[in-house]
């Protein structure tokens, strides 16, 4: 793979594990695509679904930490998905990944997926309605007439018995996915903060749930990203480095 065109940037992430070529401009994988992947409870062989899954970084982190998975992905973005394709296959995973083009709100697309153990999604996190931010990045980080339960509902249409739906969201937010979960029928939420620093409240969290789960909500202990100085934390590096689990 020669190098990047100049209105995409080369970046590595776990450590060198994954390589990632992403708009220069906009909206760009962040530490949320990396958690989002850390957080799900896939297995080697099982088949997964992205749905937004821009230029890839979620389902390549993942892919780098649970070998052989099946994964389909859906962008609605053209060049985008053409890009998470072309990453797919720079990390030597074409064989294994679909990325294919389409709206969430499309429901001929939804019935079309294959059945899947896991599917998961960082959502557009800025509510319909609400100050847009800077324009650049308006198109990925609106819902734009998708909400949550839109979003919800896409990912639990084609999801096994007792597999895991996974969203990461802004804590802001966390009513607004717990009503859109329990709206798909998915249950036995997982709920994980991430603490910016210790004693600080949560800018992030993880929402898990399992398809005709019944089980009570749990709040596990969460991960607190970075230390006083803003190094990050030893728990932190392990996720975002060395592809830990949470």
């Amino acid at each position: 793979m020669s190098g990047p065109p100049p209105d995409l940037t080369e970046d590595r992430l776990l450590g060198g594990r994954v390589l990632l070529r992403q708009p220069r401009r906009g909206l760009r994988a962040g530490l949320d695509a990396v958690l989002l992947a850390a957080g799900i409870p896939a297995r080697p062989g099982q088949r997964v679904l992205e749905a937004g899954c821009g230029s890839g970084a979620g389902f390549l982190c993942l892919a780098a930490r649970v070998p052989g998975l099946r994964i389909t992905a859906v962008e609605r973005d053209p060049a985008l998905a053409a890009l998470a394709s072309a990453n797919a296959a720079a990390n030597g995973w074409a064989g294994q990944v679909e990325v294919i083009c389409g709206d969430i709100r499309d429901p001929a697309l939804a019935r079309g997926l294959p059945l899947c153990d896991h599917a998961f999604a960082n959502p557009p996190y800025w509510p319909g309605g609400s100050p847009p931010p800077e324009l650049v990045r308006r198109h990925a980080t609106h819902e734009a007439g998708a909400g949550l339960e839109a979003w919800a509902g896409f990912l639990a249409a084609g999801l096994a018995p007792r597999g895991s739906l996974t969203l990461v969201l802004p804590a802001t937010r966390l009513a607004a996915g717990m009503a859109a979960l329990a709206a798909t029928g998915c249950g036995g939420v997982r709920l994980l903060p991430f603490w910016p620093k210790a004693g600080q409240p949560a800018k992030r969290l993880l929402l898990q749930a399992c398809r005709g789960g019944r089980g009570p909500a749990r709040i596990e202990p969460g991960l607190v990203l970075h230390e006083a100085d803003g190094r990050f934390t030893a728990a932190a590096e392990a996720v975002l480095r060395d592809a830990a689990g949470v």
